[in-house]
Order: C-alpha cells, then sequence, then structure tokens
C-alpha cells in the first residue's frame, strides 16, 4: 500500500549530530517549549515563518534532511486536512464567496490556515525529538522529568515505560500491516477502488489478524518481562546514566530564549 511506504513516525535515526548528543531532558523541555509557542501564536502568519526557521536550525543540526522530517506528516496527513476543512466551512463571519450551499467566511480562511499549520509545526516538532532521540533515552528522560512528581503518588517509570513500547512498537505494527496487506492482495483482495464502505468491508481481512498479532505481541512482552523479574523501577538501575551538560544549558536556553521572543513580538510588539 502507497500510504505505508516511508513512514517515519515514531522511528529513531541514529546519526551523529549535536541534536542526537544531546540530553534527552533538554530536546523533550525544547519540544515543549516550542509546541506551546506556536500555540499561542494569533492569526498573524509571520510567526510561522520563525518556526520554520528554527524547523530548519534543528534540522540542520541534527543532520536529517528537511525531506526527512516533512515526511513524518504522511500519517496523519487526513487529520491535517479534515480540521483545515472544518474550520473553513464551519466559521461563521464576513462570507467571501459560496458555492452552491457552502460559504466560506473571511475568518473560516483564517482560522483553517492557522489551525493548519499549528497541527503540521506540533507534527514536526514532536517526531524530530523522537527521531532524534532512542527509545530508551526517551523513556529516561520522561522519567527524570517526572520524578518530582513521585511525592504525589505519580507513577513516573510506569508512564515512562509505557510511552516507551508504544513508541517501539508503532514501527513493528506499521510492518505487521503492510505485510497482512500484501498477503491479502496476494489472495485477490481489492482494498483500493469502491464506495468507502466498500473499502472499509475489504479492510476487516485485515484488521482481524492485526489485532490477533497486538494482542500475541502484549502477551509475550508481558511474559518476557516477568522471566526477567520486572517489578518497575524499584532498585533499576541505568548503563548509562542521564548526565546535563553546558550544550545541553545552552540548547534549552536558546530555545527558550527564541520562543519567548516570538510569542513577545507577535502579541506585544506587532
Amino acid at each position: 500500500m502507497p500510504f505505508l511506504e516511508h513512514l517515519s513516525l515514531g522511528q529513531y535515526v541514529p546519526t551523529q549530530s549535536f541534536v542526537h548528543s544531546l540530553d534527552p531532558r533538554a530536546k523533550i523541555l525544547s519540544a515543549i517549549a516550542l509546541i506551546t509557542s506556536v500555540f499561542l501564536a494569533s492569526t498573524s502568519l509571520w510567526p510561522y515563518f520563525l518556526w520554520f526557521i528554527v524547523l530548519i536550525v534543528i534540522s540542520a543540526l541534527s543532520k536529517l534532511s528537511l525531506k526527512t522530517i516533512m515526511v513524518s506528516i504522511k500519517p496523519v496527513l487526513i487529520l491535517i486536512i479534515f480540521t483545515v476543512l472544518i474550520n473553513l466551512l464551519f466559521t461563521s463571519g464576513e462570507e467571501l464567496f459560496r458555492v452552491f450551499f457552502i460559504s466560506v467566511t473571511k475568518e473560516g480562511l483564517a482560522a483553517s490556515i492557522k489551525m493548519g499549520l499549528r497541527l503540521l509545526f506540533l507534527i514536526l516538532f514532536a517526531n524530530i525529538t523522537m527521531m532524534t532521540t532512542s527509545p530508551i533515552e526517551l523513556s529516561d528522560g520522561i522519567e527524570s522529568l517526572l520524578s518530582p512528581f513521585k511525592r504525589f503518588h505519580v507513577p513516573a517509570h510506569e508512564f515512562a515505560m509505557m510511552m516507551t513500547i508504544a513508541l517501539r512498537f508503532i514501527p513493528t505494527l506499521l510492518d505487521e500491516t503492510d505485510r497482512i496487506i500484501k498477503a491479502q492482495l496476494a489472495r485477490g483482495a481489492d482494498l483500493d477502488s469502491g464506495s468507502l464502505i466498500k473499502r472499509f468491508k475489504a479492510f476487516i481481512p485485515v484488521l482481524v489478524p492485526l489485532f490477533v498479532i497486538v494482542f500475541q505481541r502484549a502477551d509475550e512482552l508481558a511474559i518476557a518481562m516477568e522471566a526477567r523479574c520486572y517489578r518497575g523501577g524499584i532498585g533499576r538501575s541505568r548503563m548509562k546514566p542521564l548526565c546535563w551538560t553546558l550544550s545541553d544549558g545552552l540548547y534549552l536556553l536558546t530555545v527558550l530564549l527564541t520562543c519567548s521572543s516570538g510569542v513577545v513580538l507577535d502579541k506585544w510588539v506587532l
């Protein structure tokens, strides 16, 4: 299936780069700051040019091509288009033009562009963090950031472990889905033609074995963890302890200053 090719959602790209060598906590906090600043942007388009420049800089520091990062929007492209259409067609205001019973307003056009760009940059900044951080580092970083909340009975280790397992199995499940689809196509199944209902019915022979495989892998993982006497984060040690360096602090500080400057200029200056 064409839409399953070249997917990079949740996949780690091992490369020797400045961003790859950073502490995962610095990358996670930077991603949160960037995503928050994107959602604080007004209807003006110029802040999104700033975030695009930031994306190019981070891409260069990560030694990842912009094309590789942009491919990550493919799995959620339908969601972005759907969000844009909803805001475009169902926002009231000054009418620009009408096609039959569909009215497009000035406010709807602005809202659709704004929401589409917000979702786009949210996905890109989140995905570049996952592409430059291995699942183990990501888990350790999340657990370390949540550890101060353990006094409030927040299961930091368990939460980080669940996220790591979910991210780890995204590429695996995509491979399994691709394998099942190819097997069904080899048996003469038609998955690309017909109405939407017909296509959905044609995908049932794909979904049923996929769910069976998901439960099988979950059961195998649980047995493997029990066989290794896994008991959560109590007494757990790390082969590579996290170490915050000057580079991590400078990277996070630069991102925070860029985000805060963009928000201040957008809200109070321009």
